[in-house]
């Protein structure tokens, strides 16, 4: 794949990052060439960091000391240590390792951002990137220890210090030394030079890798919502009519016109909707039915919202100082370097990750909602007042509880996520003897958002199994093709339960698949389309 610095698209992240799918995440990524048109700008803004480090003038990230700091002046001959220590210093990260799927696009995003050629790094930087990137190797990088403004700079330090050979990378679950693991693949461990050890440290690529894989985890995850949930409408003898276009277009909102509209190629041709079409008494539906299409849509709109944020991110550059050079050729070097004249190497906040932030924010919020809304099903159907079908979905009820306790479960998780989508942004404490005063909290709002998605793959997982069993009460009625095909799924892992047995293996098994994009495959054999965009 050719890496275009600053034109990634949503697809070539998808690729980088690999599949969900833990069958497959093992494979070697397709590796990585970068884009040749880059290295002029590359080359340009790296001379203009090497007369900056030949000169007399104070150059923050050069040649003085960092954060608050950055009064100290360090000599010329300090230079490559002033950056080796810097990477030593920061790698301080505690908690379990990233996963290789974060390392995969934090090692891509973070070349592909050097290689705009405002960073001031030379080529060999960014070749050691993607060197280990296309062997397939995976940094050991801990989880925790950003606070998401002045880059991500703990976990970019781990990666980096795996780079330099003092690391560890992961080789089958186990921390092996980097030195070895870079000298089996042949790769030369990286020397860094002026301002290189600042330049790949400062940078949001930790929270926006992982706010993308939690994006990519959620996908197949949503498409099984809407799968799972239009099962439920016809176990619930539900109408079809809350689905209208004309509903949907007179509010204008494309999440919700778009979930309508998949409500309705998967309900289409259920016998089990037309045989309650006439003599029906019930005037509407609950909100947990009838309001799919708002509820769910609106939180697909803000998903697609955060696809856009995070794609912007994935392709920016989010170090700090930023190089920039005059195009002229009669412009002095080390004038530029100093910012006197054209170009200049100047100081600014992009690494200030309040965007990748409030996105996953607004991700944990919508993610939290299709598991509420998915709870709200799972009580309806245990119900026999509203869903007209046996109490807790068992035929012999008392002697069996049915779904009863499996739906208290599903409150559990769904309570859990009310605290878990309380908004990181709106949290700062000052770091850096208050240098850095307000922080964004973006690499923890990112990486809390991988357990709301599992407790959501969980209530769906009960919620596909209740459907199911509501399902077979009405037989011999069938529903319409695609959510008979997800029926019949569900059933090669897990039997229909006419009385009570051991279920918590059956729910581990129906979350497998949500998880895994099987259920979300009835919507593209309907003409659908990947959920957030390409």
């Amino acid at each position: 794949m050719l890496l275009r610095p600053g034109e990634l698209t949503l697809e070539e992240l998808r690729a980088i990052h690999g599949s969900t799918d833990a069958a497959v995440t093992a494979a070697r990524p397709q590796p990585l060439v970068m884009d040749p048109r880059a290295l002029p700008a590359i080359l340009a803004s790296a001379a203009v960091v090497k007369a900056a480090a030949e000169g007399s003038a104070a150059v923050y990230g050069v040649n003085t000391g960092f954060g608050k700091l950055a009064s100290t002046r360090i000599s010329e001959a300090d230079l490559a240590t002033l950056q080796l220590n810097l990477i030593r210093s920061h790698s301080v990260g505690v908690g379990e390792p990233l996963a290789p799927a974060v390392l995969r696009v934090m090692l891509a995003t973070k070349a592909a951002s050097l290689a705009r050629g405002v960073s001031g790094v030379r080529p060999v930087v960014i070749d050691t990137l993607l060197a280990v990137y296309n062997a397939g190797l995976v940094p050991f990088v801990p989880s925790q220890g950003s606070v998401g403004a002045s880059g991500d700079l703990a976990p970019l330090a781990h990666m980096t210090l795996a780079l330099l050979g003092e690391g560890e990378f992961l080789v089958e679950g186990r921390r092996v030394p980097a030195a070895a693991v870079l000298r089996q693949h042949g790769i030369a461990p990286l020397v860094l030079s002026a301002k290189e050890g600042l330049a790949l440290i400062n940078g949001t690529q930790t929270s926006t890798a992982l706010a993308l894989h939690a994006l990519f985890s959620f996908e197949p995850v949503l498409e099984a919502a809407l799968v799972i949930g239009a099962l439920t409408v016809d176990a619930a003898r539900g109408s079809d009519g809350p689905f209208d276009p004309r509903i949907h277009a007179l509010r204008g909102q494309p999440g919700q016109i778009d979930v309508a509209q998949h409500y309705r190629a998967l309900l289409a041709g259920s016998a089990i909707r037309a045989s309650h079409e006439e003599g029906d008494d019930r005037v509407q539906d609950p909100y947990c039915l009838r309001c799919q299409p708002q509820v769910v849509g609106a939180c697909l709109d803000q998903l697609r919202h955060a696809a856009g944020v995070l794609l912007r991110e994935a392709n920016a550059v989010t170090d700090n100082p930023l190089v920039f050079v005059d195009e002229r050729s009669d412009v002095d070097a080390q004038a530029a370097a100093t910012g006197r004249i054209g170009g200049g190497i100047i100081s600014g906040g992009n690494f200030h990750a309040e965007p990748v932030a409030l996105a996953a924010d607004a991700m944990a919020c919508a993610i939290a909602e299709v598991g509420a809304i998915a709870e709200r099903r799972i009580a309806m159907l245990i119900d026999s007042n509203v869903s007209r079908l046996p109490p807790f979905l068992t035929a012999n009820a008392g002697l069996n509880s049915g779904f009863m306790i499996a739906h208290v479960t599903a409150a559990a998780l769904a309570s859990e996520n009310k605290s878990l989508a309380h908004p990181a942004s709106v949290d700062s404490l000052p770091t850096s003897a208050n240098q850095e005063d307000h922080v964004s909290m973006a690499t923890f709002a990112a990486r809390r958002l991988l357990p709301m998605i599992d407790n959501v793959a969980h209530i769906l997982g009960i919620e596909w199994l209740a459907a199911a069993q509501g399902i077979e009460f009405l037989r011999p009625l069938r529903s319409s093709a695609p959510l008979e095909a997800a029926h019949a799924l569900l059933r090669q892992d897990c039997a229909a339960m006419p009385q009570d047995r051991y279920l918590a293996p059956d729910i581990e098994n129906a979350s497998r698949l949500v998880r895994s994009g099987q259920a979300g495959a009835m919507l593209a054999s309907l003409g659908g389309q990947a959920l957030f965009g390409t």
